[in-house]
Order: structure tokens, then sequence, then C-alpha cells
């Protein structure tokens, strides 16, 4: 755990060192404060005091912005050479992975973090659900977890970070639209089928304030398949 925890850390400080990091929730907070206060979804007019409209803002900003955080985590490295420096030293596949993983799923804590106002300024309006309010954020942390661990899959299997980017959209747009798509215009267990692999459908069941085991399998299961794939990957390049 030390070592992932040292990773960790690098990583961390590799992010706001270059300003990756402030740019990234610099830009969550405009766009996510601006859709949530200002145009669309105006918290002020719907009349009730609560933030699922911050929380369906959030779900699809998340969806961009955690492929740019991601993109880095591991084809930087490869770019640099570094990777096989670090590689040498006496750190598994798995403590590499889990380190930047964990780096990531920080960074957008602290931006989920920073959005306490919102909720402060709410809970001074009117009658705010505390236990609602606590699973949407606890649903756009799980959506997160299982976009980071796409977005180091991406990037663990290409040196070009713009590539990397376009590969976590790309494999994420099934899990956020396109299964969901499916499941609209089909029926019986097909229906079923691509109706559980949408995203959509888990993260709407916990910001409605309900947290089920099978929503936080899918998203455990995501996850895990994301940094397992990446550990995968990097196996097959001591192999070669």
């Amino acid at each position: 755990m030390k070592t992932i925890w040292i990773i960790t850390k690098k990583e961390l400080a590799s992010y706001f060192d270059s300003l990756i990091a402030y740019v990234l929730i610099v830009l969550f907070l405009g766009f996510s404060g601006f859709f949530t206060w200002l145009y669309g979804t105006d918290i002020f007019l719907i009349g009730q005091v609560d933030l699922r409209p911050f929380f369906n803002v959030a779900y699809w900003t998340l969806f961009f912005f955690i492929p740019a955080l991601a993109m880095r985590s591991v084809s930087e490295e490869k770019s640099s050479g570094t990777i096989e420096l670090l590689l040498t030293k006496p750190v598994t596949d798995w403590q590499l992975i889990l380190g930047k993983y964990l780096a990531n799923l920080i960074v957008i804590f602290i931006a989920l973090a920073l959005t306490a106002p919102y909720v402060i300024t709410l809970a001074n309006i009117g009658n705010l659900d505390a236990g609602a309010t606590l699973l949407g954020y606890t649903g756009l942390l799980f959506m997160s977890s299982a976009y980071i661990g796409i977005g180091i899959y991406a990037s663990s299997i290409t040196k070009n970070q713009i590539v990397a980017f376009l590969i976590a959209l790309f494999i994420g747009l099934f899990f956020h639209i396109i299964f969901s798509v499916f499941a609209n215009n089909m029926s019986g267990g097909v229906a079923e089928m691509f109706s559980y692999l949408d995203m959509s459908t888990h993260f709407n069941s916990i910001s409605r304030g309900v947290l089920d085991t099978k929503d936080v399998i899918y998203f455990a299961s995501l996850t895990f398949l994301g940094l397992f794939f990446s550990v995968l990957t990097l196996s097959k390049r001591n192999l070669n």
C-alpha cells in the first residue's frame, strides 16, 4: 500500500505542477455551475430544493473531462520512456495502475468537493434531502471511477495522449449513450441486458436516493475491468 500511495502522490504532484488539474477543475466548475444555475436547468426555476439538476449536468461534464484527465496516465510515461525506468524498480504493474487510478479519483473528488457551496446554498433556501444529496455525489464518484478505469486502459495502449482521449471517449460512448439506444429499441431479455449495461440506468437509480447492490457491482466491475486490462497491457510489454 505504501508503494501505491507514493505513486499516487507523484501523479498528483505532476497534475498540479503542470496546471492540468487546476485547468480541468476550473472548467468543470465553470461548465457545471453555468448549466446548473444559469442556463437550461436553472435550479431556481424548478421549484424544488434538490441538486438533481447539478447531478445531471455533472454526469455529462465528467464524461468529457475524465478522459482528458486520465489520457496522460500511462501514455506520457510511454512516450517519455520513463515507464521502462519505473518498472525496473520494485513496483508491480498493479501498484503502478492503482496509484495512477487513485490520483485521478482524488482529483475528481476535489472537483466535486469544491461544489460544496451548491449544497450550502440550497440547504439555506429550503429543506434539502441530505441522504439523496450524498447518494447523488456517490453516484458521480462511482461513475467517475468507472470512466477513470476506462481512461487508464485507453492510455495504456497508446503513446499518444490525444489518441488515448479519443479511445476513452469512444468506449465511454457505448456505456453513456449507445447501450441506452439499443435498450430503447429492443424488447425482452436483450433490452434488459442493454439496459443493465447502460450507465444512466445505475447512475439515475443512485442519484434518486436508492443505493442498490446491483448498481455498486456494476460500477465496481467496470472499474476493475478497466484496471485489469491496463495491467494486462503492461504485462504483454514484459513478454515482448
